[in-house]
């Protein structure tokens, strides 16, 4: 007994040859960024300006994000990347690159599964965008919105209105590869929802586009365009997409999961076309990848193509074979999915006639006709056959009359055809041979316009020049394979007689070496004391640096001790007074001694007895300022400083400046609680030039400040602090004040910097 087959395409159905076949191409693979991770990571210590980091930071976090496979790890690193290019995007003012932070963090965030808020963010990029007229990046967010959406008809049309505002967008943002990849996904969309031409005029021009700059990875337009030829009938076309995205792949060197995708169009394309066994081997390929990634819905889809074949051959057993082999470990996860299941195993263990194995198939497919439209041909297929084969005939008109009325309202010749062959089957059955004759003939005549002879002899010439085109490879690969192994014999001849002259030159060769290695036996040994004595000399001045080195951490650690013990001291002292002026300066004096205290404390803990990384420095002296302080409420600290490195002469001075700066500040730049910011930057201007800022935005200096405060002492140790590091003190109020000191930094140790330890 044959049967019409039906090819289901995403949400539609799609017609191939004289089998009854719903077999699932929708497969779709990850798009990951194909930039080296670590290339990324060079580029972004490298970069020429910080607008080109920021560039850098968010394509190797577009990286992590993409990566294949569900790793939390990787969602981390893409969301710690991300807040990184977004922190130096706003320090920047790039809006570009705060733009794409902003959209980036949605798409984590959606990887995460919070599309709620994800959406609230995408929507937030969306604004920005506008408000800093971004039309790349609005073009970006509207493919983004795309993701929130399903698959049912007036989601996709969402998905549709949102692409067609971004095309124009890339267009006018000179984004070609975007302008062309949202080009493809409208092709896609417009396929899902049937308009198929439609879908092909933008397909295609996407690969203009694609073409035009330069862009060779067609692979996956090329397979949409069968999927969309296929479900129009064009069976030639159909197949030669699906070839030429298989070609492209191969020529791309294309490893990916989207080579699935392609030997399931491609094995759909032989289908169609009633080469099996082709078909068959595309399909197994298709599995093996599906498989390997365990894409559970594409398993189901490729699983169910192969059962569908094997019915096509009337082979059941096969079918429920290779049903079961996946069904257990990889269960259906969607409505339609479980349907075909159920269609595949009635209609096998029917026509085995194991009624009593297909009954409970058959129950559920009529509980599911009886609840929703949902696979509706596949459930009358399953339900008529199953009555026919338990000889219930009679009950099958019905159903074959509601077959009849599907039909005419999809208008599709595939399904007309099917109806006349399972009115045929019932009609045969029921002896009403002069119908069951009209029947026969009609569904011929249909099935004769969907495949004729034509169509199979240009798909065979088309496969043929395929063949060819792979065989005149090969022929080409031998010839150049016979070629090399020519040149390779001889270069062996010219290496044995190189190899002959090498040996007899080798000998007069040894023979002057005897006769030198005599002479310089002796010299030999008088070295070898000479350097047991040059060993004994370096071991005794590596024991006497080991020392030294000891030594100097042992003072460092004095001093900080020491320093820690007046603290103390003062702070005990402290407990007696009860003049406040007193009590300051000896609060004053603990934070200049804590500052001091703080270097002597990094040198002894630090193999680098020389230098000091101020960055760790700054960052551990404005903590505990904000711990002594409590600042937290009411002042912000924002840290800008390079990793340099000063000796102690240099850092000491450096960190009481800092000390008093940062003192000033806290204590008269923010009166009555105001709040506000502080900056300490540390950067390096030229060569060894170094720039100090430390700047507020609170009440600044008043007018009088020159004639008065001059003689602070906080103000005179600063000042006294940059001539002793040769350095220049400028103040100025400048919303608020802003303390500069410009220095050059001593480099008398600077081989010691690269063994520092980094905090």
């Amino acid at each position: 007994m044959n049967f019409i087959p039906f090819i289901s395409v995403k949400k539609h159905i799609r017609s191939l040859s004289t089998a009854f076949l719903f077999v699932l191409t929708g497969i779709s693979g990850i798009a990951q960024s194909k930039e080296d991770p670590d290339q990324l990571k060079k580029k972004i210590s490298s970069a020429e300006n910080n607008s080109q980091k920021v560039e850098f930071l968010l394509a190797l976090s577009n990286y992590y994000l993409t990566k294949p496979g569900e790793f939390k790890t990787d969602l981390d690193s893409a969301d710690n990347l991300n807040f990184e290019a977004e922190k130096l995007s706003n320090s920047l003012d790039y809006k570009p690159g705060k733009g794409k932070a902003i959209l980036l963090s949605a798409q984590i965030c959606r990887e995460k599964g919070d599309a709620k808020k994800a959406q609230i963010i995408t929507n937030k990029a969306l604004d920005y965008s506008v408000k800093n007229n971004l039309p790349v990046l609005k073009a970006d967010v509207y493919r983004e919105l795309c993701a929130y959406k399903g698959y049912e008809k007036e989601d996709v049309e969402e998905k549709i209105k949102y692409l067609e505002i971004a095309i124009p967008l890339y267009k006018k943002g000179k984004a070609y590869k975007k302008q062309a990849d949202a080009l493809k996904d409208l092709g896609d969309y417009y396929g899902s929802i049937e308009e198929n031409q439609k879908a092909l005029v933008y397909l295609e021009n996407a690969v203009v586009i694609y073409k035009a700059i330069g862009f060779k990875a067609l692979q996956g337009v090329y397979t949409l365009m069968s999927d969309n030829y296929g479900i129009l009938q064009n069976t030639q076309l159909s197949l030669q997409y699906a070839l030429m995205a298989e070609k492209t792949a191969e020529e791309t060197h294309d490893t990916s999961y989207q080579l699935c995708t392609i030997y399931n169009h491609l094995g759909l394309a032989y289908y169609d076309l009633l080469k099996y066994d082709l078909a068959f081997s595309n399909f197994e390929k298709a599995l093996n990848i599906a498989l390997e990634n365990k894409n559970v819905s594409d398993i189901n889809t490729i699983s169910y193509n192969l059962a569908s074949l094997y019915c096509q051959q009337k082979n059941y057993r096969e079918a429920l074979r290779t049903l079961k082999r996946t069904a257990t470990d990889y269960p259906p996860q969607d409505e339609v999915t479980r349907i075909r299941q159920r269609f595949i195993f009635v209609v096998c263990y029917s026509m085995l006639k194991q009624m009593d194995k297909a009954k409970p198939y058959y129950e559920q497919i009529l509980k599911d006709y009886k609840e929703s439209d949902v696979g509706l041909a596949y459930k009358l297929t399953g339900i008529i056959i199953y009555l026919q084969q338990s000889g219930q005939v009679e009950k099958t008109y019905a159903y074959i009359e509601k077959f009849r009325e599907f039909a005419k309202k999809s208008n599709k010749l595939i399904l007309y055809s099917q109806v006349e062959l399972l009115s045929f089957q019932s009609d045969h059955a029921s002896k009403k041979y002069e119908s069951a004759i009209k029947h026969l003939q009609k569904h011929q005549l249909l099935r004769d316009s969907l495949f004729n002879v034509e169509k199979l002899k240009q798909s065979a010439a088309l496969q043929l020049q395929f063949e060819t085109e792979k065989k005149d490879k090969n022929i080409k690969l031998l010839t150049q394979q016979g070629k090399l192994q020519e040149i390779k014999i001889h270069n062996d001849q010219i290496i044995r007689y190189v190899f002959i002259g090498s040996v007899l030159v080798l000998i007069l060769f040894l023979a002057f070496l005897y006769n030198s290695f005599r002479s310089k036996k002796k010299k030999n040994e008088e070295l070898e004391i000479q350097r047991q004595q040059i060993n004994e000399q370096n071991e005794l001045n590596k024991k006497m640096l080991i020392e030294k080195e000891w030594l100097l951490k042992e003072i460092h650690h004095r001093v900080k001790n020491n320093l820690q013990i007046v603290i103390s001291l003062l702070n005990t002292q402290s407990a007696y007074l009860d003049n406040e002026d007193a009590l300051l300066a000896i609060q004053n004096s603990q934070h200049r001694m804590h500052a001091m205290s703080l270097i002597h404390q990094k040198l002894y803990q630090s193999d680098n007895l020389a230098n000091i990384d101020m960055s760790w420095y700054i960052h551990e002296l404005i903590s505990y300022m904000k711990e002594c302080f409590d600042t937290d409420q009411n002042i912000n600290f924002v840290l800008n400083t390079e990793k340099v490195y000063l000796d102690v002469a240099q850092a000491v001075p450096l960190g009481l400046i800092i000390n008093e700066a940062i003192n000033n500040a806290i204590k008269y730049a923010f009166p009555l609680e105001r709040k506000g910011e502080v900056l300490i930057s540390l950067q390096n201007m030229e060569k060894n030039d170094y720039q100090l800022i430390v700047k507020d935005n609170g009440v600044g200096l008043p007018d009088h400040f020159e004639t008065l405060e001059r003689n602070s002492l906080g103000m005179n140790l600063m000042i006294g602090l940059s001539d002793q590091i040769d350095g220049t003190f400028n103040m100025e109020n400048e919303n608020g004040l802003n303390i500069t000191i410009t220095f050059t930094r001593n480099t008398e140790f600077e081989g010691a910097v690269e063994n520092s330890e980094i905090i």
